[in-house]
């Protein structure tokens, strides 16, 4: 018997129960910081220029979809590893998981080193994110079935690591990034350095060879990873230390998850918590439980099973785009309009806090539906998120009307609640599942059901990238025809006929032409996000269709025994 043999984990009589838990948190605190992703964000859009992007360095887009591809490999690996797991056992899967999560951060690491975009996408994107799928499912079955009395608490258990993933690993990658930063060579101030644009890209001479420079303006002081002089900075000189941040992540992960595999424990056939006698059919059929259980291949033949997919999957696409960019939305609403409050720093608190939230809320939401249903539960997600996200639009419109503390404040709780919801869906899925098609393959359908989170992750970014892009260069495109051509030129060192290709560089962005508008123009950077939190509230109100159409699995699909 070796020591991964899902024998070898079988629990004793006496077990307490109450052990398995920590176990289970452990490997979805590494794997869940994952939701603090966007803290890489303005590492990896700088990692040339430092300061600021340079010619070369990566978009947003570029990165974001970073995370895309993870959360994608996630769903796939735990549609495979939910039937894996009930052949195997969840050490096995734990360990596996701990091998791709950690091997992917120190694939990506040589990626960011050789900047090589290709490598970080196959490390932390497909072999992170396969790894993200394999942890993910494993402490889901075991706990369910370690606490029959509470279902929704133990998927809340379960599950409630990952939301809290982000809250360690926030300021854990803040502070790898900050401790391996490097500045660029300072070459002085714009009047100091003889500036040339060439195709676009900012360039000076330095011992009679042409080198390219980036210029920190006044609006891009907020946004450098540490503070600095304004002025003209050496391509390539510097590091913003996010490839030794990626190493040390790696090695760490792997670690925890590895202890964590080999202390997980599964109940003996027949087992059942001390004193618990099942609950009678008036209350099953109250809250929408079955007594019955259906086969992983019985359940696909279902539509339950696709209205429950659709749940999870608009649930999920209405929080993941915003998860993925939380730091630069935060920074790019606010930071104009309330410098003094909202800086880098406040931004990387605000993902701490996302991730909080996204805590509690799933272990508020999961143990609150043991007692109002899981349906119901998901009625207050959807018709609550609708109003909150609706809402947004209004204050980040105001911001530049009236740049108030109050509108930030608001900002902040709706989002932070939005974040108890999308996290609570996560949670309550499992005891959802577990409700209408049984317990016994319940960890083998919720990784099949997972698949939605796949789709999720392309449809939240997809929408959040795509639609703030549109914004940001209509905006542009409007800022620039209320600028004086002559001052363009005088900062740009190129005309306004060439805008497009100065956008397309980075030489021009919205930060920078707010440097040289005139006097009462709005900074348009606050609406950039409008169109997406409309498109989310739309996709709310599809799940809220598809969750009042769930009804029991008809008894053809039951199984005989």
């Amino acid at each position: 018997m070796n020591i991964f043999s899902k024998e070898r984990i079988i629990a004793g009589k006496d077990f307490n129960r109450w052990l398995v838990p920590p176990a289970s948190i452990a490997i979805h605190l590494c794997i869940g910081s994952v939701y603090a992703w966007s803290i890489f964000n303005p590492a990896l859009i700088k990692s040339l220029g430092v300061v600021t992007s340079a010619s070369q360095d990566w978009t947003l887009s570029e990165v974001v979809w970073i995370f895309s591809v993870s959360i994608v490999s996630l769903g796939f690996a735990a549609a495979f590893a939910g039937k894996w797991l009930e052949e195997v056992g969840p050490r096995l899967v734990g360990f596996v998981a701990a091998c791709l999560w950690g091997g992917g951060f120190l694939i990506g690491s040589i990626g960011i080193f050789t900047h090589q975009l290709w490598l970080i996408y196959l490390g932390y994107g497909v072999f992170g994110g396969c790894g993200l799928g394999l942890g993910y499912v494993s402490p889901v079955s075991t706990l369910i079935r370690w606490f029959p009395d509470r279902r929704g608490m133990a998927a809340g258990m379960a599950i409630m690591g990952f939301g809290g993933g982000a809250m360690i690993g926030a300021p854990l990658k803040e502070f790898l990034i900050d401790f391996f930063y490097h500045a660029p060579e300072f070459l002085g101030s714009v009047d100091q350095v003889i500036l040339k644009t060439i195709d676009g890209i900012r360039y000076t001479e330095i011992n009679g060879v042409i080198r390219e420079v980036v210029v920190v303006g006044s609006n891009d002081i907020v946004n450098m990873i540490q503070p600095g002089n304004l002025g003209v900075y050496l391509v390539g000189t510097g590091d913003t230390g996010i490839g030794f941040a990626f190493m040390s992540l790696g090695i760490i992960y792997f670690l925890i998850m590895t202890i964590a595999a080999f202390s997980y424990r599964i109940p003996a056939d027949g087992w059942k918590p001390k004193n618990w006698t099942k609950p009678d059919d008036s209350d099953l059929e109250k809250k929408l439980i079955t007594k019955n259980h259906v086969h992983i291949d019985q359940a696909l033949k279902t539509p339950q099973f696709y209205m429950l997919w659709i749940v999870l999957c608009f649930n999920v696409t209405a929080g993941i785009g915003v998860l993925g960019v939380a730091k630069t939305m935060m920074t790019e609403i606010f930071s104009s309009a309330l410098p003094s409050v909202v800086d880098n720093a406040f931004a990387a608190t605000y993902v701490l806090m996302i991730s909080v939230f996204n805590m509690i809320g799933r272990f508020f939401w999961a143990s609150t539906s043991d007692y109002i249903g899981r349906k119901n539960t998901y009625y207050i997600f959807f018709i609550l998120g609708i109003i909150l996200y609706l809402s947004i639009p209004y204050t980040a419109s105001q911001v530049n009307v009236n740049p108030n503390i109050v509108l930030l404040v608001y900002f902040y709780a709706a989002t932070m609640i939005i974040f108890t919801m999308y996290g609570g869906g996560f949670a309550t899925i499992p005891a959802y599942l577990a409700d209408i098609f049984g317990t016994r393959y319940v960890g083998g359908i919720h990784g099949r059901l997972l698949t939605a989170w796949s789709t999720a992750g392309i449809l939240g970014p997809l929408a959040i990238t795509s639609l703030r892009s549109n914004s940001i260069n209509n905006a542009m495109e409007e800022l620039v025809t209320q600028i004086d051509p002559v001052k363009f030129k005088e900062t740009f060192g190129s005309g306004i006929e060439n805008f497009n290709q100065l956008v397309a560089t980075k030489t021009v962005t919205i930060s920078k032409l707010m440097e040289i508008a005139p006097e009462g123009i709005a900074d348009p950077s606050t609406t950039v996000y409008n169109s997406t939190m409309i498109l989310m509230a739309i996709l709310l109100g599809v799940a809220l269709i598809s969750n009042f159409l769930i009804s029991p699995v008809a008894k053809k699909h039951h199984m005989s025994d």
